[in-house]
């Protein structure tokens, strides 16, 4: 008779989003990488911040992620 598989936890995705103490998903902003010169102080320091996942998505998250919860 075969084990069950445990649930493992996608690398990928643990290392783009955290999960906050009351269980929001939160992610960097794109555009952070390259090109800063072209883009603005204000942008600049809007894009430092993270900011919260939509519902859909987070879903997604929590799934890839069996032992955050």
């Amino acid at each position: 008779m075969r084990r069950a598989r445990a649930p493992k936890t996608k690398k990928s995705v643990a290392k783009r989003f955290k999960i906050t103490a009351r269980g929001k998903v939160m992610r960097s902003r794109a555009g952070r990488r390259h090109l800063l010169q072209s883009k603005g102080p204000g942008r600049r320091r809007s894009l430092r911040k993270s900011v919260e996942v939509g519902p859909t998505d987070a879903h997604r998250v929590l799934a890839s992620l069996p032992f955050t919860r």
